[in-house]
């Protein structure tokens, strides 16, 4: 038998100093530790033990030059945490922050989120210590070869299918696709968010902002609700904050917040024209990290060094990084009424705030079920490439839809309380947990 405090402290003592993977490994174990007990197969596999650790870790060196003609050195890292049900599939993530701990988290994270998707692929993350902001292309060109003539030692599209995150978007990974082609001489499904010029997939971009929406939209049905003439506070700006405002927009909602490094704009007419979202990914392609610009130039408010969560709204997506809503941010948003708030970032809030949001009984949705859209389209392009065929928008965002509702159906299934009440995270822990529980125990030790 498991008991949680116990295994938390044996974690804790063999990953040291890596305060995000635990956080996200005690988020999941004090939900699923009870199935885990009733269940003697689970324990005569050790599954917990064996779930909380990686198949593997990558750590390598990467050489680039400068435009000066100066040798730079980042660190490489590519983390394969569970390949029970799939390849392993998540994001390379190129920002300063980038640690080992961090990537583990995001690992661990990414194997239950892709389990949900019902797609066969596994979970696992990468990266570098290595930012684009400030770079130039030729810089980011000589550092992305560099990257992938490591990396592509231990990829494959059966083996591990990385793709963007933080940092990578569609510039980095044609750099890193052209590599490997050069290196291998492949052309495969190596790399998912490639261009629609070889291989990507319609609708990629946008699939994250979009998915957590159709989820955001089950969880409004499910208690009776709409998203129409919701007023939403949304926190980013890159991608999957402009394909958030694009997709509340088209279900009838107003987005009034988007927000950067640099503090927050409060737009009273909604970020939802044509023209807002083309100047949101403007601001993304200049990598300033910085939203400033967009109350200049559309009149709205811009509140400096603050965060979206103290403005009153119905609904909240914090879209930019993790850890980035709190417990006071969480009990801001209580104060001024909020009915949902809907995970989007990975790990985007504290425990303490989740804890909070939960007790007050508003509707709370993780990152795990919330954000797979992104994924779930990746996994969509690595079938169209296997098969060697395009597929529509149409079709791609039909099938991203049912994803979403199959998702939430599972939450709603392992989540719902005696009250009513929907724990959608003790819901998609338990449902991504079974599945990569169950292979794990069929596939033996």
């Amino acid at each position: 038998m498991y008991e949680l405090e116990s295994f938390m402290a044996e974690l804790e003592r063999k990953n040291p100093a890596q305060p995000e993977f635990i956080e996200a490994a005690r988020e999941v174990v004090s939900s699923v530790i009870d199935v885990v007990n009733d269940n003697p197969k689970y324990l005569k596999n050790k599954i917990l033990d064996r779930i909380t650790e990686p198949d593997r870790v990558y750590m390598f060196k990467v050489e680039w030059e400068d435009d000066e003609g100066n040798i730079q050195v980042n660190k490489g890292y590519r983390v394969q945490f569970n390949n029970a049900i799939g390849p392993y599939k998540g994001g390379l993530r190129f920002h300063a922050s980038v640690t080992l701990g961090g990537l583990k988290f995001l690992g661990f994270e990414q194997t239950f989120k892709n389990s949900l998707t019902t797609l066969p692929m596994g979970g696992g993350k990468g990266g570098s210590d290595f930012s684009p902001k400030g770079k130039s292309d030729a810089e980011i060109l000589r550092f992305c070869r560099s990257f992938m003539t490591e990396l592509q030692k231990y990829i494959g599209p059966d083996t591990d299918v990385p793709a963007g995150d933080v940092g990578v978007g569609s510039r980095e990974i044609g750099f890193l696709y052209g590599q490997y082609k050069r290196i291998r001489g492949e052309n495969t499904g190596v790399l998912t968010g490639k261009g629609l010029t070889f291989g990507g997939s319609v609708i990629r971009p946008e699939a994250t902002g979009f998915g957590t929406m159709y989820f955001a939209d089950n969880m409004l049905k499910k208690r009776g609700d709409t998203m129409k003439g919701k007023r939403i506070a949304i926190s980013g700006f890159g991608n999957v904050a402009w394909g958030a405002a694009m997709k509340a927009t088209e279900l009838g909602a107003k987005v009034v917040t988007i927000s950067g490094p640099d503090g927050y704009i409060l737009d009273e007419e909604g970020v939802s024209t044509s023209e807002k979202w083309a100047y949101m990914v403007a601001l993304r392609n200049s990598n300033n990290d910085v939203v400033k610009p967009y109350a200049e130039k559309f009149g709205a408010k811009f509140f400096p060094g603050k965060k979206p969560w103290e403005e009153k709204v119905d609904m909240a997506f914090p879209c930019a990084i993790q850890n980035e809503l709190n417990g006071d941010d969480a009990e801001k948003l209580i104060k001024n009424g909020v009915k949902y708030v809907v995970e989007t970032s990975n790990m985007g809030c504290t425990l303490d705030a989740v804890e909070k949001l939960q007790k007050a009984r508003v509707g709370f949705a993780p990152g795990k079920a919330a954000n797979a859209g992104g994924v779930a389209v990746s996994g969509l392009e690595m079938t169209q490439n296997a098969e060697h065929l395009p597929w529509t928008k149409e079709e791609v965002d039909n099938k991203l839809k049912d994803i979403m509702k199959s998702i939430h159906e599972a939450c709603v299934k392992e989540g719902e309380e005696e009250d009513g009440y929907i724990n959608y995270v003790k819901g998609a822990n338990i449902a991504g947990f079974r599945k990569v529980a169950d292979a794990m125990c069929d596939q033996g030790y």
